[in-house]
């Protein structure tokens, strides 16, 4: 909680969702690195507070691996006290280059760039983001969260655009398998072709695709989940995080939030740089990294694997059955 917050009292008994407590402001503080009071010449795993586009220039040039930009579609809306308003789809271009373009630099020529954004604001992603980078892949998660419409289609998807600098990146694709359920299994000569079969069920380990649907938003029974407007799944990061990095590859968020890119850099042996605006987001960006000190489970991804949405279950008995290979590998619920 940032100073001057009223306490959430009235959170229900088994509502998850973190808050900072005023005792714990100061310690925290002390760990987050504000732009407009000093700033290290060369810097990793830490928050920064401050203006992207002031803290974006001070960055070293060619050391970073892998870009994640959840910057503010464009839409009205408040995000604690920055503010973003909706524009013109050209001026949102000029908006989204005038961060982009020095985002650029600081990239090595191996690395990797994940921009988000919703149906609108997408187009104008493609178009920025081709200037500086080779575009690989549009991958589209399911959003599955809020209501309908009774006069358009429910907006339940957002986009995520992937770039790279060069044609010589990385792609851990063994790191990033869907473990599924067979609905219909296919034999051959009596055995199964291509999948498992166990006591818990059949599964199959698959590729990765550029759809999602095996995401779930944060939400108030989640240990992870904040009152950050559009806070990210940690199950989505992680994806991310394995497929194009390795251990101790160094990963930029210039738009930080509550913190969702740090602590999974920080779960799977990452480093990070998370830059943020609003010390309010810092403080529980910074109380989440102390979290992940001790727990280093990723809701979803278990064992090695990412599992499909809501098979609590299957993989609470796989637990059970085998031990983990992954240091992060836990039972989780999605």
């Amino acid at each position: 909680m940032a100073p001057g917050d009223e306490p959430k009292n009235n959170r229900a008994p088994r509502n998850r969702t973190l808050d900072v407590q005023e005792a714990e402001v100061s310690e925290l503080r002390s760990k987050i690195q504000f732009f407009d009071r000093s700033i290290a010449p060369s810097f990793t795993d830490c928050v920064i507070c401050g203006d992207a586009f002031k803290v974006i220039p001070e960055l070293h040039e060619a050391s970073f691996d892998v870009l994640f930009a959840d910057p503010p579609y464009n839409l009205t809306k408040d995000f604690g006290s920055e503010k973003f308003r909706k524009t013109s789809l050209d001026s949102y271009e000029e908006w989204l280059d005038s961060w982009l373009a020095g985002c650029s630099k600081l990239l090595k020529t191996t690395a990797s760039i994940y921009i988000c954004g919703d149906w609108r604001s997408s187009s104008a992603i493609q178009r920025v983001g081709m200037k500086y980078f080779k575009l690989r892949n549009r991958i589209t998660w399911e959003r599955e969260k809020g209501r309908g419409s009774k006069t358009n289609w429910k907006n339940a998807s957002e986009d995520i655009w992937f770039f790279t600098v060069s044609d010589e990146y990385t792609f851990n694709v063994d790191t990033v398998q869907l473990k599924r359920k067979v609905i219909a299994p296919y034999t051959e000569n009596g055995a199964p072709k291509d999948w498992v079969r166990s006591d818990q069920g059949n599964f199959r380990l698959t590729h990765p695709s550029n759809l999602w649907t095996d995401l779930t938003v944060p939400f108030w029974s989640m240990p992870e989940n904040t009152d950050h407007p559009t806070q990210k799944p940690e199950k989505l990061l992680a994806k991310i995080v394995l497929a194009s990095s390795n251990e101790n590859d160094l990963i930029l968020d210039p738009f930080l939030g509550s913190g969702t890119t740090a602590v999974v850099a920080k779960k799977l042996n990452r480093r990070y740089v998370g830059i943020e605006a609003d010390e309010k987001y810092c403080l529980l960006a910074q109380k989440r990294l102390s979290l992940a000190e001790k727990d280093k489970t990723i809701q979803g991804y278990s064992d090695g694997v990412f599992w499909e949405r809501n098979t609590l279950s299957a993989q609470n008995s796989h637990a059970q059955v085998s031990k983990p290979t992954n240091p992060v590998s836990q039972p989780s619920l999605l």
